[in-house]
């Protein structure tokens, strides 16, 4: 099972040497992702492409393949080919014939060929005669050069031609760990999770800064999307995530931060403390989903007073961009239900805040804020691996109920993220599933049937122990996790 890996076209288009060190990391980075997931394959290092052997031969093995291909930075497409040695002309065609006979019948095609090597026809001649081929010996309706229902593709490399069977998109970018370090401010909303996305994207090493401003839904939640965009895009690089109790920081705010300047004094808190946590993890950037007057302090000009509080680069993918453009976003990238049922905490609402920002006046207003405050929440800060967030994240985790064969009786609810599910569907003989995204439990626990034990599954079990065991000291039910 081959695969052939176009780069994004702007990797193409660098020097030599920039090219090749770029390529290296790309190749590095799913040579890692490929160990991870237990997956033998050769990744082989070409001047315009890489080619990945996979050596296995089942579903499962060629969708988690496809899965990682798919989402690693820097990949422009992916080519899933079969490949032949060939003599003549004619020998490639029949092998481009026998692969797409069945599919272009009744329909209109186009044949697209790329060739390597030393053969003594062209592209265009190897095109003209597998399309006059294909027009004459199957059931094609004819040739459409402009607006075919089919593109016949393959790629002529000295001796072998390589029939493509399938395209797809990669997420393009530039390879994870060529473009430096970032901390991304992530609340777990639309925007933060985007800006994140997109600097992964970008090939920068994206670790992630979370204010708590009171409750552990809201921590969990956050902990849960930002493991998501890790484990999806970023996966080849270990990552730290830090949360910073910032409870105190916003009552002190309330108790002496004039109400006009709450929403700014806030924001520069929290770009305060994470320039601080960037230097302790030695991170030259920090993100933001800041988008340009979205929210009153987000005017060009408070942003202006904001930055001031830091020498930290302070990135913003998002300033341009408008709401349902990031929303759209989300939802290809598998966040938006997370983000749309984010447990939010808004301790901080200014009234009537002001939108000019107006740094002499909000140097003045701090001048009554305690940094005291300030600098305990940095003492409290926890670091951890995006890894390990989500193990042992609420106290009695360990006094939740494996199950590894269920009861006649249970009924088995699949919490994974629908792409999971669909990827790898859970069947059992003797039980009902019910397939709820975790995200969506809270909210509809209470249509479950009363009086039976639900077994909660996931991938590894660890976010079914943290809503089992959520909800059981909720006493909304009988809760358990299966395993297995």
């Amino acid at each position: 099972m081959n695969f052939v890996i176009k780069l994004f076209p702007e990797i193409t288009i660098k020097s030599r040497p920039v090219r090749k060190q770029i390529t290296k990391i790309l190749r590095q980075n799913l040579q890692t992702l490929f160990r991870k997931h237990e997956l033998s394959a050769d990744v082989q290092n070409r001047w315009d492409s890489l080619v990945v052997v996979l050596n296995h031969d089942d579903d499962a093995a060629r969708r988690q393949a496809v899965q990682i291909l798919t989402h690693t930075p820097g990949i422009g497409s992916v080519l899933e080919i079969v490949e032949y040695e060939f003599t003549t002309l004619d020998d490639a065609y029949q092998h481009v014939k026998a692969a797409y006979a069945d599919e272009i019948a009744g329909k209109t095609f186009c044949v697209r060929i790329k060739r390597a090597g030393q053969h003594d026809f062209t592209s265009h001649q190897a095109e003209i005669y597998m399309g006059g081929g294909l027009l004459k010996e199957t059931d094609a309706s004819a040739v459409s050069l402009k607006n075919p229902d089919v593109v016949v593709k393959a790629e002529i490399r000295n001796d072998k031609v390589q029939v493509v069977r399938q395209q797809m998109d990669g997420i393009g970018g530039y390879p994870l760990g060529s473009q430096g370090e970032a901390l991304s401010l992530i609340s777990g909303g639309f925007d933060s999770t985007v800006a994140s996305y997109l600097m992964i994207r970008r090939g920068i090493k994206t670790h992630y800064c979370f204010f708590n401003l009171g409750g552990s839904a809201h921590e969990i939640g956050v902990k849960q999307v930002s493991n998501y965009i890790w484990s999806n895009y970023s996966e080849s690089h270990r990552v730290k995530f830090v949360t910073v109790p910032f409870e105190g920081v916003v009552e002190e705010i309330l108790k002496n931060i004039d109400t006009g300047q709450m929403g700014v004094v806030l924001k520069r808190m929290m770009l305060r403390a994470a320039s601080r946590v960037a230097d302790r993890l030695n991170i030259p950037a920090v993100v933001t989903g800041e988008s340009v007057a979205q929210v009153a302090s987000q005017t060009i000009t408070n942003l202006a007073v904001i930055d001031k509080v830091s020498d930290h680069m302070v990135l913003r993918p998002l300033a341009a961009m408008d709401k349902p453009e990031i929303i759209d976003i989300s939802r290809r990238i598998g966040t938006e239900s997370f983000a749309a049922t984010m447990p939010e905490y808004c301790g901080v609402i200014s009234v009537r805040p002001t939108t000019v920002g107006d740094l002499a006046k909000v140097e003045k207003t701090e001048q009554d804020f305690d940094f005291s405050v300030l600098e305990a929440a940095l003492d409290n800060a926890k670091v951890e691996r995006i890894d390990d967030v989500l193990d042992g994240e609420e106290s009695g985790l360990e006094n939740v109920q494996l199950v590894s064969t269920p009861a006649i009786d249970d009924v088995v609810v699949d919490i994974r993220h629908p792409n999971e599910v669909e990827d790898a569907p859970l069947h059992l003989t003797n039980n009902d599933v019910l397939t709820i995204p975790f995200y969506e439990l809270d909210n509809k626990v209470s249509e479950l049937e009363s009086g039976k034990r639900h077994l909660l599954y996931c991938q590894k079990g660890t976010m079914s122990k943290i809503h089992a065991h959520h909800l059981n000291a909720q006493e909304k039910g009988n809760f358990a996790v299966l395993i297995g």
